[in-house]
């Protein structure tokens, strides 16, 4: 006990300092992961969490789109087939009278067609925008979460802008 008494004695130890600077450690510790790291901590888990949401609404998004697009090409197909059946139908009659009403058909399957596909170029023309605007909204929303500050107009239209010319890409 007298060599390691020595020892610390010639480190420089003194046990009323030893002890009162380990007691200061653990109230600072403690201070510190109570006020400074459990908050800090708290925050960046509930940015991690919102990156996170944002990531699975696009994700959302996309699935939404390729629906749109499943939902377009079986309505043109059914179209398509509807055409066809037209097309069919008039082939079958032979005669003169059968000759225009194949001619009338035919035009009113084009036209079907082409309603058909102005309607589905306008629906999902519309449904691009909603995506857009969704898209360009959590970017706006999960941006101004993530820096946590409140965006300018200049800096909403920015994002807007620069969402949109990605989206278009």
């Amino acid at each position: 006990m007298d060599q390691v008494h020595n020892l610390l004695a010639q480190f420089g130890v003194a046990w009323p300092k030893l002890i009162a600077q380990i007691i200061i450690f653990l109230v600072l510790y403690w201070t510190l992961n109570k006020f400074a790291f459990g908050p800090i901590i708290k925050v960046l888990e509930e940015r991690r969490r919102r990156i996170e949401e944002g990531q699975a609404n696009a994700e959302k998004i996309k699935v939404q789109l390729a629906e749109a697009e499943k939902r377009y090409e079986e309505v043109l197909h059914k179209a398509n087939l509807e055409a066809q059946q037209l097309i069919e139908e008039t082939r079958k009659s032979g005669d003169a009278l059968a000759q225009k009403q194949a001619q009338d058909a035919i035009r009113q399957a084009e036209e079907i067609i082409a309603k058909a596909k102005a309607d589905i170029e306008i629906e999902r023309n519309k449904m691009e925008s909603d995506v857009r605007k969704a898209m360009v909204g959590l970017v706006v929303d999960t941006t101004a979460k993530v820096t946590g500050k409140v965006l300018t107009a200049d800096d909403q239209a920015r994002l807007n802008e620069e969402t949109t010319r990605q989206l278009a890409a």
